[in-house]
């Protein structure tokens, strides 16, 4: 890419940051009740009485802290912090620990289920709001997220992460992070964000244990769910690691390629790192190949049995994209890596970003509409992927 293009580039995605911290810092914060609310509609109206996600909750803490070490921002400590403290005030498990699913809008539990998941998540906040705050408190906190992980949802016999529990870590029968998954006992995307989490905290804690999980999870990801045919991650499993369903996520492929490079030097292995930046740039040309549309961004995912694709575009695979498409270019050298990375982004900052009611759409079709049932805020919309996607993109830029 040439360097105006790539200063272009660089100047859009940095603008492209501020407005969506603008957003969510004025649009957000509940004060009536504490914290953020949990859910604008399509057109920004608020719903004040809607439920509150912790996944929502800990991506906010996770991208205030972010933005704040990102631009070395003070004045962003006000709204970390009150993540913070909303989330140690509420979705805390003070009697069984953890963290719980939902609570209403007043901060009352509502669905105290242990979502291994929602757990990754609050490891990786604290570790990153420990990063900016220097809290003890809340690296202290991280680990023992970390330990109630490796406790109680490590599978000793067979390896790898189980997907949910109780509210007291007694088994439950459905296990899925929503209606739309796979009741599989064993998923990719799970064990994605626990490793992602692992990363942070290895980091910032430099804990054996953490470091030794770490590499397992990398190993995993690279026995187990990269599957070498298909130049896929294999989304679902059962506890005996058979393959449950052939549905493959592009988003989730171009994000674990990055995510593995960064978790291998975490742990400092050049051996592993070697082996995922090969099957990185192998992942990274099927997807080209396969889920990019020129001027027309990426596809969500396909089933390997039965062929069937769907063809919505998701606005957190188009960043996804943007990152993983980096890590392959510095890989590869390929030139189409670079050349797919700035039409994608072409497209989204087309499509996606939404100069009427603000922040971002959720979801297009494949005629570029966007649905208008769907959120601005909600438990699965939160300034975390396109936020870090400026952010990371804009360093290695």
């Amino acid at each position: 890419m040439p360097n105006d293009a790539n200063q272009k580039f660089k100047s859009e995605l940095e603008n492209e940051l501020r407005e969506i911290l603008k957003y969510w810092k004025y649009n957000t914060l509940d004060e009536s009740n504490g914290g953020f609310y949990g859910r604008r509609n399509f057109k920004n109206k608020l719903i004040p009485k809607a439920d509150k996600g912790i996944i929502l909750n800990t991506r906010l803490l996770w991208a205030f802290s972010a933005a704040g070490n990102f631009y070395k921002d003070e004045s962003l400590k006000v709204y970390a912090d009150r993540a913070y403290e909303y989330l140690k005030d509420h979705f805390q498990d003070p009697s069984h620990y953890g963290l719980y699913w939902e609570l209403d809008y007043t901060g009352k539990p509502k669905n105290t289920r242990k979502q291994i998941y929602a757990q990754a998540f609050g490891i990786y906040a604290l570790s990153e709001y420990y990063r900016f705050s220097s809290k003890e408190e809340a690296k202290d906190w991280a680990l023992s997220l970390f330990d109630l992980v490796e406790t109680w949802a490590r599978d000793q016999k067979n390896n790898g992460y189980l997907e949910a529990f109780q509210n007291d870590w007694s088994p439950i029968a459905d296990v899925r992070l929503s209606e739309k998954e796979d009741n599989s006992a064993k998923t990719m995307n799970t064990h994605l964000h626990i490793l992602e989490a692992y990363t942070t905290l290895a980091q910032i804690s430099k804990n054996t244990k953490v470091h030794e999980a770490l590499e397992n999870l990398i190993v995993l990801f690279l026995n187990r769910f990269y599957d070498e045919t298909s130049q896929h991650f294999q989304l679902f499993f059962d506890e005996n690691w058979h393959r449950t369903k052939a549905i493959v996520s592009y988003g989730h492929d171009i994000e674990a390629i990055w995510l593995l490079t960064e978790a291998c030097k975490a742990v400092a292995n050049p051996k592993l790192l070697l082996k995922t930046k090969s099957i990185s740039v192998a992942v990274a040309k099927t997807f080209l190949k396969q889920a990019y549309l020129p001027k027309s961004g990426i596809i969500n995912e396909v089933d390997l049995d039965t062929g069937n694709v769907d063809p919505d575009r998701h606005w957190w695979a188009q960043m996804e994209a943007l990152v993983g498409l980096q890590y392959a270019y510095e890989f590869s050298g390929d030139i189409q890596f670079r050349n797919a990375q700035l039409d994608i982004w072409n497209y989204t900052k087309k499509h996606f970003i939404d100069s009427k009611y603000g922040e971002w759409h959720f979801r297009l079709n494949e005629n570029q509409e966007p649905y208008t049932s769907e959120d601005k805020v909600s438990m699965w919309k939160a300034p975390y992927h396109n936020s870090r996607a400026c952010m990371v993109v804009i360093k290695l830029i």
